[in-house]
């Protein structure tokens, strides 16, 4: 019964009113009356006292609880709980053994399930959780969900598993989550990265897990850091605070956001396939987004209004450049005038003067630069293309670079600039559609190194005429034409001279 109708009844019973008047007035039976005037009775406290007091108050002397706490068997079983908890800890030993024990030799015990029962409860009290309120910008909460996702090889048609990096701001609950292949330090990092250039600033400090790509050796109070994830944290301004091992309470809030980030994202692309790592992480944003703006029950407001409106000004500003993990190596230029990347099995050239040199290559994720004697010969983009090469024409030889750049228009505009006549005939030579490029290009350097040869003369040029007009577009009449100095006969002037007299000629008066 509630306890304000508990007070009308002592209200009317003071004013004299009997039992009867007191039972139809409030709606109840007589019994229930004449047992709480009962219970009046027996407590020390007189109706204007009980009626000033506050309803819990009054109800715990009224509404005493489970009569199983004020039972014997309770008090006992207190006694012994330091002792069970502390047991429990050893091998071996479980609740079933240590509840045989607890009742051998006792006529009046718990069951084993309300022995269980208590043993939990205590168990609860020893570990509370404690509500912490967590400044703005003040940490930045950092964990790997359990469960994974993955992708279909548009070339291979396998399915690639992929790990889920999630990210929380506790003050607003704002959330990052991104996909990568593995949790090794280089993915670690570059989701890292990522999430702070998407925030737009740097929090005090980053609370992570501890996988060993942050943590090297854990330890309560002083855990050993990633050499690189310490380097990240000093480039970025901001302490890394790893979490104590099997201690998620710590880090709460993205354990909590784990759980969101299944429902809100993960489920909701449990039907998608994909087939590359950046087309899942696209439709990931997009869930991510709506989770953002999605607006919180309990708050009245969005994860993101929150982030935009006081924490994200004060968040620190990022640095110029980004972070990058540098991996150093030697190699020995090969004759081809390129090193080996042995991570990537992927070759990057250097210039042909370094050949049989030793250089060491610096790279990062995204980039490869390559040193000799401290000064820098190159820098490459990386690729990641298994036996691919990676070329820069300037590094090599003239010879090797001439050979790379063929093409009609090179060799069309090598033969304008030696004459209008050998443009035109190399014109001839590419209009024929019957061969092979291959052989076109060793026809034109031939008859460049003709050219060469015979620049002064000018008989390369009267023999590359006497081509055109003669149809023979190859290499091998051009040159049968200089060698056998046919080029003076071809082009001699054509004289009209009258014919030498003679006896023995008939002449016209014959035919008459």
């Amino acid at each position: 019964m509630r306890m304000s109708t508990i007070k009308q009844l002592f209200s009317l019973h003071k004013d004299g009113h009997g039992i009867k008047f007191i039972a139809r007035h409030l709606g109840i039976s007589k019994n229930t009356v004449k047992g709480y005037l009962a219970k009046l009775s027996t407590l020390n406290f007189t109706v204007d006292e009980l009626l000033k007091f506050d309803d819990p108050v009054l109800e715990s002397c009224f509404h005493g609880g489970n009569p199983a706490y004020s039972d014997n068997r309770h008090d006992d079983l207190m006694q012994l709980m330091p002792y069970l908890v502390e047991e429990l800890k050893k091998r071996g030993v479980t609740k079933h053994l240590l509840w045989e024990e607890y009742s051998q030799g006792k006529t009046v015990f718990y069951s084993y399930s309300q022995f269980c029962f208590h043993l939990l409860q205590y168990q609860k009290t020893l570990h509370p959780s404690m509500v912490i309120h967590h400044a703005a910008g003040d940490k930045l909460m950092i964990d790997f969900a359990g469960k994974k996702m993955s992708y279909i090889n548009s070339l291979t048609a396998e399915i690639v598993n992929c790990n889920v990096f999630i990210a929380v701001l506790p003050h607003s609950g704002y959330a990052y989550v991104e996909a990568c292949h593995t949790q090794t330090i280089s993915d670690f990092i570059h989701c890292t990265t990522r999430c702070l250039q998407a925030l737009g600033g740097v929090p005090q400090a980053l609370v992570t897990d501890n996988l060993k790509s942050a943590v090297t050796k854990s330890d309560k109070y002083e855990p050993e850091l990633n050499t690189t994830f310490a380097q990240l944290g000093n480039h970025y301004g901001c302490s890394i605070l790893p979490a104590r091992a099997y201690r998620p309470k710590d880090k709460a809030l993205v354990e909590g956001m784990v759980k969101i980030v299944y429902t809100h994202v993960m489920a909701r692309l449990r039907h998608r396939q994909f087939f590359s790592l950046s087309e899942m992480n696209f439709a990931i944003g997009e869930q991510v987004f709506l989770l953002n703006q999605r607006r919180m029950q309990s708050k009245g407001f969005t994860r993101e209004e929150q982030f935009i409106s006081s924490e994200k000004p004060v968040l620190k500003p990022l640095p110029p450049t980004i972070f990058e993990i540098q991996y150093t190596k030697t190699y020995k230029v090969a004759m081809n005038n390129h090193i080996l990347l042995t991570p990537d099995k992927h070759y990057y050239s250097v210039p042909f003067r370094y050949i049989g040199k030793k250089v060491v290559v610096i790279f990062t994720r995204t980039t490869v630069r390559i040193y000799h004697e401290g000064a820098l010969l190159c820098i490459h983009i990386r690729k990641y293309d298994l036996g691919k090469y990676s070329t820069d024409p300037d590094h090599l030889c003239s010879h090797h670079r001439a050979y790379l750049q063929r093409s009609p228009d090179y060799y069309k505009a090598k033969a304008l600039g030696i004459d209008p006549v050998v443009h035109k005939l190399f014109e001839l030579i590419f209009d024929q559609p019957d061969k092979h490029p291959e052989q076109l290009y060793k026809t034109c350097d031939g008859l460049l190194r003709l050219a060469k040869i015979h620049k002064s003369s000018g008989e390369f040029i009267k023999a590359c005429s006497i081509s055109i007009q003669s149809g023979m577009i190859n290499y091998g009449f051009i040159k049968r034409i200089i060698n056998n100095k046919m080029t003076e006969a071809a082009f001699a002037p054509q004289l009209d001279l009258p014919l030498p007299k003679h006896d023995n000629i008939r002449g016209r008066e014959y035919f008459r």
